[in-house]
This record gives structure tokens, sequence and C-alpha cells, in this order.
């Protein structure tokens, strides 16, 4: 297998194959789905699993964020954190000290409680892994089941490539100060703070009929987990998709594709036509750049439409971002 994301076919043959649930399991398991729900009575908690392993520099920022942008999908406030540390031979409590802080830190900003966890220095790394886990709730009906429908809009927020962008900037941060600037490396690099998905996904918990964060495969294969969820095709329009000037320069010199870059910071919403428009608007009021880019078919085609021209959208083998990093 490649690097990244286990292919669909094998979580569905052998990962998930034979899992037992339990009757208090709203959501489960499956291709797609990046948390489950759990019933406690007027309240369902929503738990969630990631680790953080393209990045180096401020992985413990980014593993509270990307840990609770997947509960926030499911319309859950994000509130308790727990946390494993895996540290390469070698480190030195500097290291800790930096990850740990910048866990706190952020935990504290977003009102997440870190709960538990644990911490080893295990043999054969080449630098720290942090896999987290967040729990969060939300009353029972407000609880938002990943499952678009055909005909639903397909609604994205700030752009493709939020987090691979950030990342590159920060892992070539020299080289690309060489070609582009300074100027323009510091903003790549301050896309880093626009990660969290918390804020539009409780806006958008209204109308939403599924929310996701695209992560690795970016853009493009969010829309394939989606469409896996419900068995469901999609339509995008190419120049509906924002794709911000230094996501596009930074994959136009590394030669990627900003659609199957590591999204983090997008967040991709599936609503019923008719409260598309009103959703975007209130999203802008807000603050958070969105846009309407397609819609779900209730055929299995799934599709890009660019300079007039129809072609397949094909689920990335792996991320652009293992390219280069």
């Amino acid at each position: 297998m490649l690097v990244g994301k286990v292919p669909p076919e094998i979580l569905k043959d052998i990962i998930f194959r034979g899992l037992e649930h339990g009757d208090k399991v709203i959501i489960g398991p499956g291709v797609g789905i990046d948390a489950t729900a759990i019933d406690f009575g007027d309240y369902v908690l929503v738990a969630s699993t990631d680790p953080i392993t393209g990045a180096e520099e401020r992985i413990g920022f980014y593993a509270v964020h990307v840990n609770a942008n997947d509960v926030a999908t499911f319309g859950a406030v994000p509130k308790w954190f727990l946390v494993t540390v895996l540290l390469p031979e070698g480190a030195d409590a500097e290291l800790v000290k930096e990850i740990m802080g910048e866990m706190k830190k952020v935990a504290q900003e977003m009102g997440v409680a870190i709960v538990g966890g644990h911490t080893e220095v295990t043999p054969g790394l080449k630098k720290p892994i942090v896999v987290g886990t967040m729990l969060g709730e939300v009353e029972k009906e407000k609880l938002v089941v990943p499952k678009p429908r055909p005909g639903d809009a397909i609604i994205l927020t700030k752009g493709a490539g939020i987090e691979g962008t950030s990342i590159i900037a920060h892992e070539r941060e020299e080289e690309l100060r060489s070609v582009f600037g300074r100027d323009f490396v510091e903003r790549a690099k301050a896309y880093i703070y626009e990660i969290s998905v918390v804020r539009e996904a409780l806006i958008a918990r209204e109308f939403a009929t599924a929310m996701h964060d695209p992560t690795e495969g970016g853009v493009a294969n969010g829309l394939h987990e989606m469409a896996d969820v419900g068995n469901l095709g999609f339509r995008i329009f190419a120049n509906k998709v924002i794709v911000r000037e230094e996501t596009r320069k930074i994959c136009a010199f590394y030669d990627l594709d900003p659609l199957a870059l590591i999204s983090s910071g997008s967040l991709l919403i599936s609503v019923p036509r008719d409260h598309a428009r009103v959703l975007v608007e209130r999203l802008l009021a807000k603050g958070i750049n969105a846009s309407i880019v397609g819609e779900f078919l209730a055929e299995r085609k799934r599709v890009i439409i660019e300079d007039g021209v129809e072609r397949p959208l094909r689920r990335p083998e792996t991320d652009e971002l293992w390219k280069i990093v």
C-alpha cells in the first residue's frame, strides 16, 4: 500500500468486517465516517481519533485542532481530549515541553480539557508522532448524521489545501522564500491558524445533511468519502472551488494538485439546495469564505467540470504532501 489512508476496499473487507457496535451506538465505523456517535439520553457523545504524522513543527497545535474538527462535523462541541505522544530515541525534555505547551494553549482557547493519555520514547521513530482522541457532546436533535442526499448542494469553506499549504511553507521555507519572497511565505505559513472548522460546523449544523473535513487526499478524497456514505456520485465545478493564491502558486511550483493536498481547515458541507445560499450568506457574514461548488448525484458518476469539459475526479491514491515532505 502507498503512504496515506488505507484503501476503502481494505477498510470494508478487513477492518470493519465483523465489528459489533452495541445498541447505544448511533453512528459506527464506515468509509468516510470520521467519528462515532453514542446515545447518552438527551445528549450524544461524539468521539474521534486521529494521528499527526505529516508535520513536525507545531505538531501539538495540529493534534488538538484536527481531532476537534472531526467531532464538530457531527454538530458536536469538542470538550475532552486524550493524547498519546510517541517520541523518537534521543528526544529531550524541551521537545516534550514544546508539544505539550502547544496542546495546552490550544485546548484552553477552545474550552477543551486534556483528561488523559500516554507518553513514551518509541524505538525506530525518526520524528515525534502525536495521536489524539477528542470527545464532544451535542443535543440529540442537533446531531448531524453524515448522510448526503441526491440533489444536495456541496459547499466548500476557505479553500483547498489549507493545511498542506502551511506545512509546505514551514518545511520548505528557505526554498520558497528564494522564489516568492518573505511576505508570501509568511502568509502561507499563517494558514495554520485557519485549520479549525469548529466555528463554521456549528453554524452549518442547522442545515447540513452531512459535513466532512477533508484531511489526507484533500478535497478530492473528501468528496469521495462523503459520496461513499450514501453510495452517491457528485458533480463539481472547478471554477467554483476556492484555491487561494499561496496554495495555487506553491502547488504549481512543486507540480502538486491542490484538490488532493491535505485540507484541514476546509469544510465540505452537504445541504438541501433550497438552503445552500442562505448558509453561504451566514458563513460570509461571519467572515468565513464559502462557495457552492457542486452537487451530489443519485447516479454513481463522480466528475469535475473544467472549461466546459466533464472528466472523472479520481480518488487520490495518496496525498500530494507526501511527494515533498
